[in-house]
């Protein structure tokens, strides 16, 4: 598991939208919906929490276990993409 501390890019801001009850990520050049699991991750990457740390607030938070992978997935999307650093 990646023990780096993601971070949301400087260049992105997300935020929640209430009149569409759904977060957005505003990006230089567009703004992506997020699901609510990706949502749920990318709010924590704020450069405090290891991936690890994401993962084990998430499933105490949903009651579940075994989204380690599809965490770390996210992450590795999202650094690929320049959304996370």
């Amino acid at each position: 598991m990646n023990t780096a501390l993601p971070l949301l890019s400087e260049h992105l801001r997300m935020r929640y939208e209430p009149a569409h009850a759904v977060w957005m990520l505003f990006l230089p050049d567009g703004v992506m919906k997020l699901n609510d699991s990706a949502a749920e991750i990318i709010r924590r990457c704020d450069g405090r929490h290891t991936v690890q740390a994401i993962v084990n607030e998430l499933e105490e938070l949903f009651e579940t276990s075994g989204i380690a992978t599809q965490v770390q997935t996210l992450i590795d999307e999202g650094t690929r993409r320049g959304w996370l650093v």
